[in-house]
């Protein structure tokens, strides 16, 4: 790349910096910049910047392990393809204009150096976007497998008594899980009751509602009670004016109130024992 950019952008690399920054500030629906600590809006920004000034030389290819660490990290803070887009489009602008004031860009050089801008940036975006969509479809991938496992397990907690707990937005595909984990830990723990805990369920709509009755009728199949627990008052108000029919099984407000009831149904109580 000219000499004369690079030096340039080494020489007001701190003003760059400090311009990207406030110009990332003010994009719509900004979050990481206003709210993660200042050191580290600064740490990441560097990195950013030393990201984007890779391959400032013709001489250096783009680094990939480079690029590979920096988009997992800011995958983990949860920038957006967007904004990654954003904060690309807005590096090179302020480098540009800032090298236009210190009147390294000039009317005679202008071309030149829009065309060196070009070989600069675009190949950069398209390996920092490949890897950003590598990363994230990584990430997603490794949460949906973490989520199956922590919320579609059936937990023996007394005798004939079961429990799974539901934990984030259910699909058909996570429904097909939670119903193959139900009926084979129904029939490996012979329990008697099984309790859905729904508490972690963010929405109770139509499908959900649909995918839980399905569960339970598939319950009564194999011969044992199901019950519903964990239904908060926004979930009872939703499940009413949706229309939805769970009268063929018993549904608590929560899982100590449906523990009680299970244990009714098993012929057992919990007592208190005076203390010797």
């Amino acid at each position: 790349m000219n000499k004369l950019m690079v030096e340039g952008i080494n020489q007001y690399m701190d003003e760059i910096i400090e311009r990207w920054i406030k110009r990332m500030k003010e994009e719509k629906g900004e979050r990481f910049f206003h709210f993660m600590p200042e050191h580290l809006v600064e740490k990441t920004s560097r990195e950013f910047a030393e990201l984007m000034t890779s391959n400032i030389r013709e001489t250096t290819s783009i680094d990939s392990e480079k690029i590979n660490d920096f988009t997992e990290k800011i995958v983990r803070f949860g920038w957006a393809i967007k904004f990654v887009n954003k904060a690309i489009d807005n590096f090179s602008n302020v480098v540009f204009e800032l090298l236009e004031e210190k009147g390294v860009i000039t009317d005679e050089n202008l071309r030149s150096f829009m065309a060196l801008f070009t070989n600069w940036i675009n190949p950069l975006r398209e390996s920092i976007i490949d890897a950003y969509s590598a990363e994230w479809e990584r990430t997603v991938s490794l949460q949906k497998i973490a989520l199956q496992e922590l919320s579609a397990s059936l937990i023996p907690v007394f005798d004939k008594i079961s429990v799974m707990p539901l934990v984030g937005t259910i699909d058909t595909e996570r429904a097909k899980l939670i119903m193959e984990n139900l009926l084979e830990g129904v029939v490996s723990q012979r329990a008697e009751v099984v309790l859905l805990d729904i508490t972690g369920v963010p929405v109770v709509d139509t499908m959900v509602a649909h995918h839980i009755i399905q569960a339970a009728d598939a319950v009564r199949l194999v011969g044992a009670k199901c019950m519903l627990v964990g239904i908060r008052p926004e979930i009872a108000q939703t499940i009413v004016a949706l229309g939805i029919n769970l009268n063929e099984f018993t549904t608590k407000s929560t899982l100590q109130r449906g523990m009680q009831a299970a244990l009714g149904m098993t012929n057992r109580e919990i007592v208190e024992v005076d203390a010797l």
